[in-house]
This record gives structure tokens, C-alpha cells and sequence, in this order.
């Protein structure tokens, strides 16, 4: 629309994160921001297809009636304005592709809107969001508090000890329950929240604060019966060089776990994330992070919006862990009132994983979706062995076994050259959880090279099952045969072709004497007018009968 006058002098904004943050799915999602996501925006501009190409700085712009490539012009306008964002309809996913070049080209971030939605409704929206975000001036809200005591507990249940979260200011944020002994220390600054005066005086005299300010590593404080201290670990919450906090793990009955020093750098950096967003509107930052890793990872979005979020080279590589509870491990014996011991092992399994990797590579993403959890590895280093990540994958299915009494599946996506590669390395490790749930691979730890050949029979056998007419009714009429007279005709073919025609090892498999086998191999090639000399029907009856055959109660022919 046309503006008369010159333009008002510009109001303070929020930052294109913030918005995001407030609007997200399933309203807009995030195509671009060759600025990235801490561009201001001050003020929402509609942009009517009647009207020129034209913006004001800081402006998000609607740009309605001008949907795909029609858009161009209003992007190029935007760009060379200094707009934050241009907001625009796709009639199909295909045309994100060049509006993101031209957006790129332009300097200024692009928003796809979903089709069914309203332009006034996302006009009144942002307004409202920039509106309040003008108006707020660092009220807390921030992660609620019970983030951080899971957090607590879970380092308490990995390390055997008893853990407390403090900030910079030796304030106590989270700690974990309890029925072990705890020192004087531990019980003092619960009570009040702060350690106390005396006790901190000898930390800082033992040079304890200086190291968790300036370094990254984990400390032992040896025990001092003599001031009611036991042995204890800790380690400094950083966000770069930015001290955070600490998390304090002291030594209970028994000694602490051998791997504990591990788990607390793991379990620093997952604080990290606690700490540093603690504003409401950091709150969902976390959903946005969220938001976009799940797309990532079922494709429904490309990698630069999650690299630009999080500051990742999307250039280097990554790859997809995914985990499944084992069906006869999905029952974790802490049970609370409200909720079912399958979601509380869900949730301290998803705990458990993101400490585990976070301790082993800084930037992963873990990705809970429906009955799996996913973690992301990217910027991998050069030269990673695949050997190393299943060590580590190995290292995390037996910890939840240890520490949560559940069994797990865990499936190593191949290494993709690049973080837009992530969504086939997920698929891939897909495909091998599946194969365990069906039962074709028995590893409860692999990766699609390692049982590729167990994978492929399975998914054959899936296809199968779903077409009927796929399948050789003759052998359909084999398998029901056996059922209904209780044979075993079916169970003797297969074992035959599985032992490629070796007579005396089918039979020692069956426990029957090999002229029996003999006569029932030539009885189901006359009932069913089967020709086992031909490598088709081989072929077919060997896929065939593994999905349909099932021994029968008898044991006769």
C-alpha cells in the first residue's frame, strides 16, 4: 500500500527468532535467513497484489495474492529495503527451492505459510507478538524447574552419587532425590538454598571456584571428614567461555560409577541448554529447536534453517542414531500416579540418551518421536570410524539397561556427507529397527551394512504380506493343508531349500530321518504341483513359505 509522508521513525522490534519462536508451526515455517535469526522486526506490512514492490526496513512483509514465483519481485523489494522477513503462500513444495536462492540473493529471510491459513489471522498474530515483545523487559518464566531436577536425578541414577545444580552464585536450582547418606555440605545448602559461608570459604581457598570458571574439565574434591565433607565431583555449566553454573555429584554409600567423570560432561552440556535460555521466550526456543530437528529428519524441511538456528556448518557430516524400546522392556517398575510406567521410561530413557551423547559429541540433537528416540550427530569429525559411534551406541543401550531395567534396539544410520543428509542416515536406521521389530535381525545393536541382507528379506517379506496376489496360492493351499491335518509338509520344503537340498541336514534340523524329509519334499511337489528344480520357484518358495509356514502340532506326513 502506498504511504504518504515520510516514514515514522522506526520503533524498537524483536528478533526474527522471537517471532518464530511465538508463530512456529503450524503456521509458518522457516524457508531462509541468510541474516540469520537475530534480525529485528518492528512492524508487520501487508502487501496487496495491486501495489509495487515495496518495503520498509525492519518490516516483515505479507506479501498476499502473490503466491510462488509470483513473489519474486516482492522478495527483491524486501531485500534491498532492509525488510526482516518476507512471508509468502506455496502452492507446491517444489517452489521453496528458488525462492530460497532469491531470498539468499536478496538478504532477507523468507516464511512459508501454510495454505489454509488466513492472512489477517498471522497479521494480528504478529502484530501481537511484536507488540508484547516491545512491552517485556526480562520476566523470567524461562524451562520449568522440574527440567532440571530430571536432570538431576538422571546424573544421580548414572553416576551412583547424589547430584546437585547450582548457578554462579553457589545457589542451589536442582538436586536429585535421595535415600543416601548426605555431608554436611550437600544437606546445608539444600536447607538454604546456598551453601553455606564456611564451606565455600574452603572451596575457594582449594582453588575449587577458580577451576570451574576457567576450565571445562571435572575436579575432585577429596574427602574431609573433618568439616563433614565427603569425596565429590564437579563440573562448571558453560556456554562458551560464559560460566553458568555447576553440578556438583557427591559420593554416597558406595563408590561412584567408573564412567561418572564422562556422564558429567554429558550431563553439563545438557544444563547448558537449562540455564542459558531461561527468559520465557528462550522457553521456546527449545520447541523451535525442536520444530526444526524433527523436520529435519523426516524431510519435511531442509538443513539450513536448523544450522542457522544453532549455529552448525552444515556442510560437514552427519548421521542418525535411532532407538526403540524392546517389547518385552517397556516397562519401567518406577510407576507414578499420573503417568504410565511406559511414559516414565520414556522419558528417563530420552534423559539418559542426551546426556550419554552429549558426553560424547558436543553439538547432538536428540529427537524423541512417538515410540523411538532419535539422536542427531552433526559436524562430525573427519575420519570417524563407524566402529566408534556403535561403541558408543553400545555404551548407551547397556546403560539403560543397568540404570532403567529396559531392554533396547538401537539402529547406526550410514555417516551422510552432509547435514542435509540426515533425513536418509534416519531413514536408513529406520529400516533396521524395523527389521528387529519383526524379528529378521536379532542384534539388538546394528547398522543397515552390517544385517543389509536380513533388512531387504524382511521388507520383501512385508510386501507380501500386504499383496495376496503377489503370492503363489499353491503354496497359500500348502500352508492351510498342514494347518488343517496338522503335516508339516510346508516346515519340510523350507528347511529343505534353506539347507540348499542337503537331505541329511534339513532332516537333522527337523529331527526326523532323512527318507522321511525325502517323502514329504516329493508329497508337496505333487499337491501343490510344485517343480523345486526350477531357481524361480525355489526362489518364490523359499519367501514364500518363511512368511505363511508355521509347524504344525503333528509330526506326521
Amino acid at each position: 500500500m502506498p504511504r504518504p509522508g515520510p516514514p515514522p521513525a522506526p520503533e524498537e522490534g524483536i528478533s526474527l527468532r522471537q517471532l518464530l519462536m511465538s508463530l512456529g508451526e503450524p503456521l509458518v515455517e522457516l524457508q531462509a535467513a541468510p541474516a540469520g535469526l537475530d534480525v529485528e522486526v518492528r512492524d508487520v506490512a501487508i502487501l496487496d497484489p495491486e501495489d509495487p514492490p515495496q518495503a520498509l526496513p525492519g518490516e516483515l512483509v505479507l506479501a498476499i495474492g502473490a503466491r510462488g514465483r509470483a513473489a519474486l519481485p516482492a522478495l527483491r523489494a524486501a531485500g534491498a529495503a532492509g525488510a526482516a522477513a518476507v512471508a509468502v503462500k506455496l502452492d507446491a513444495p517444489g517452489q521453496a527451492a528458488p525462492l530460497s536462492e532469491a531470498a539468499a540473493e536478496a538478504g532477507v529471510a523468507l516464511l512459508s505459510v501454510r495454505r489454509e491459513a488466513r492472512w489477517e489471522h498471522l497479521d494480528a498474530l504478529a502484530r501481537a507478538v511484536i507488540g508484547s515483545g516491545r512491552q517485556e523487559t526480562g520476566a523470567g518464566g524461562g524451562e520449568a524447574s522440574g527440567d532440571l531436577f530430571s536432570l538431576a536425578q538422571t546424573t544421580a541414577v548414572l553416576t551412583g552419587g547424589i547430584v546437585s545444580v547450582e548457578d554462579t552464585s553457589s545457589r542451589v536450582l536442582a538436586y536429585s532425590r535421595s535415600s543416601d547418606e548426605v555431608d554436611d555440605l550437600r544437606r546445608l545448602s539444600i536447607l538454604g538454598w546456598q551453601g553455606p559461608e564456611p564451606y565455600l570459604s574452603k572451596l575457594r581457598e582449594w582453588g575449587v571456584f577458580q577451576h570451574l570458571r576457567t576450565s571445562g574439565a571435572v575436579i575432585a574434591i577429596e574427602e574431609h571428614p573433618e568439616l563433614g565433607i565427603r569425596r565429590r565431583l564437579a563440573v562448571g555449566i558453560r556456554a562458551g567461555t560464559q560460566p553458568l553454573g555447576t553440578i556438583w555429584v557427591q559420593e554416597g554409600s558406595r563408590p561412584l560409577d567408573p564412567r561418572s567423570e564422562q556422564v558429567l560432561l554429558g550431563a553439563a552440556r545438557v544444563a547448558a541448554l537449562h540455564l542459558v535460555r531461561r527468559r520465557r521466550e528462550v522457553s521456546a526456543d527449545l520447541r523451535l529447536t525442536q520444530s526444526l530437528l524433527a523436520g529435519l529428519l523426516d524431510g519435511s524441511t531442509g538443513p539450513q534453517s536448523l544450522a542457522t538456528h544453532l549455529g552448525l556448518d552444515a556442510r560437514r557430516p552427519a548421521l542418525v542414531v535411532g532407538f526403540a524400546l524392546h517389547a518385552d522392556g517397556a516397562g519401567a517398575e518406577a510407576a507414578g500416579a499420573d503417568a504410565s510406567p511406559v511414559e516414565l521410561t520414556r522419558a528417563e530413557l530420552t534423559a539418559l540418551i542426551s546426556v550419554h551423547a552429549a558426553a560424547r559429541h558436543h553439538s547432538a540433537l536428540v529427537s524423541p518421536a512417538e515410540s523411538r528416540v532419535y539422536v542427531l550427530l552433526p559436524e562430525l569429525p573427519a575420519g570417524l570410524s563407524p566402529a566408534t559411534v556403535r561403541g558408543w551406541v553400545v555404551e548407551i543401550a547397556e546403560a539403560a539397561g543397568r540404570h532403567l531395567g529396559v531392554r533396547l534396539r538401537a539402529a547406526v544410520g550410514p555417516v551422510a556427507p552432509h547435514l542435509g543428509g540426515a533425513h536418509g542416515s534416519r531413514r536408513e536406521a529406520d529400516r533396521v529397527l524395523a527389521a528387529m521389530e519383526r524379528g529378521t535381525v536379532g542384534a539388538a545393536v546394528a547398522s543397515l551394512e552390517e544385517v543389509r541382507a536380513e533388512v531387504v528379506l524382511g521388507e520383501v517379506l512385508d510386501l507380501l504380506a500386504e499383496r495376496p496376489a503377489m503370492r503363489d496360492p499353491r503354496l497359500s493351499a500348502l500352508t492351510a493343508r498342514d494347518a488343517r491335518q496338522g503335516t508339516r509338509l510346508a516346515e519340510s520344503v523350507l528347511a529343505y531349500l534353506d539347507a540348499f537340498g542337503d537331505v541329511r541336514a534339513a532332516a537333522e534340523r527337523l529331527h526326523v530321518h532323512p527318507n522321511t524329509l525325502r517323502y514329504r519334499v516329493r508329497r508337496a511337489e505333487e499337491l501343490a504341483g510344485l517343480d523345486l528344480a526350477s531357481p524361480q520357484q525355489r526362489l518364490l518358495a523359499m519367501l514364500q513359505l518363511r512368511l505363511d509356514a508355521a509347524p504344525g502340532p503333528g509330526d506326521g506326513a
